[in-house]
């Protein structure tokens, strides 16, 4: 499934007729917000892009797999945030994926302005994805590492 932004959806909606609309939502579910399974898809794309596995993902986030599962599949919901950078983190997501996946799930994106926001973005960009390591850098500048459990 590809996702098209904004202007490009608006652009297919111009041409669509009515009894082309569910050809158009199962074409592009993945680039719409209002289906709850937008989050599950481009996790479970972006994950599959990049040649890994759920279960290594969830393994290397520091949650079981069947739990890690129901929160892809949004089948149980978190407020952690720090949980979905983790599963980001896991699937060495860039900025961009990282933060359409924390909109996605209805959560805030990594915002500059904030400290530790701002040391977790140097993390990503610099691709150092191990979650451990991440914690360390946190630390080293007085910031809360990412958290551990639910």
């Amino acid at each position: 499934m590809e996702e098209f932004p904004t202007g490009i959806l608006l652009k297919k909606l111009e041409g669509i007729r009515m009894e082309d609309i569910p050809k158009y939502l199962d074409e592009n579910r993945a680039g719409l917000r209002d289906d709850c399974k937008a989050f599950y898809y481009h996790m479970k794309n972006t994950i599959e892009k990049k040649g890994f596995f759920l279960k290594d993902v969830y393994l290397s986030a520091g949650v079981s797999e069947s739990y890690g599962g129901k929160i892809i599949t949004m089948e149980k919901h978190t407020k952690n945030r720090d949980l979905i950078i983790r599963l980001c983190l896991a699937g060495h997501f860039n900025l961009i994926e990282t933060n359409r996946a924390l909109k996605l799930y209805g959560m805030s994106e990594l915002y500059p302005k904030i400290s530790r926001d701002a040391c977790i973005i140097v993390a990503i960009n610099n691709h150092r994805f191990d979650r451990f390591k991440v914690d360390e850098s946190l630390k080293n500048v007085g910031l809360r590492p990412l958290s551990e459990t639910e």
